[in-house]
Formats: C-alpha cells, structure tokens, sequence
C-alpha cells in the first residue's frame, strides 16, 4: 500500500482477487467488497487504474484496521 494524495490509501491489485472468482474489474472488486466484506471502497476505474483500489483513511485506527483486516480476508478467501 502507498500514500496518496487526499488522505486516500492506493491499493495495487497485484496477485489478489481481480481475476478470479468472476472478479474481473476493481469496480466488480469494490461491489463484492462492499456485499460481503462490509467495507466501502473506491475502484480504481474512477480514477484511470482499473486494477487498484482506494480506502480513504478518514476513520478511526481501530475502524481502518478492522477494514484492512475485512479486505484482506476477503482476497484470502477469493485468490
């Protein structure tokens, strides 16, 4: 994960879930997120790099590490 302008975490897709699963666009990826995972992202396609998303870092550490830990679930159980 990399620092971003706009207090925004970018998150490169690398060997994840993008592919797999029926998951074939961060948008995809961010519904599925969001569907299952109950944590709200921004695919990367709103900003031109379809195989990143980005988490806004605006919430509490406890509440970023809970979804951090959610995403990270998520791409274990779909990679």
């Amino acid at each position: 994960m990399r620092r971003a302008a706009g207090r925004v975490l970018r998150v490169s897709e690398r060997d994840g879930a993008l592919g797999k699963n029926g998951i074939r666009t961060s948008l995809e990826l961010s519904e599925r997120l969001l569907a299952e995972a109950h944590v709200a992202v921004v695919p990367g396609e709103a900003f031109g790099v379809d195989r990143h998303i980005r988490i806004s870092y605006a919430a509490s550490m406890q509440n970023l590490k809970r979804g951090l830990d959610r995403i990270h679930e998520f791409i274990d159980q779909n990679s």
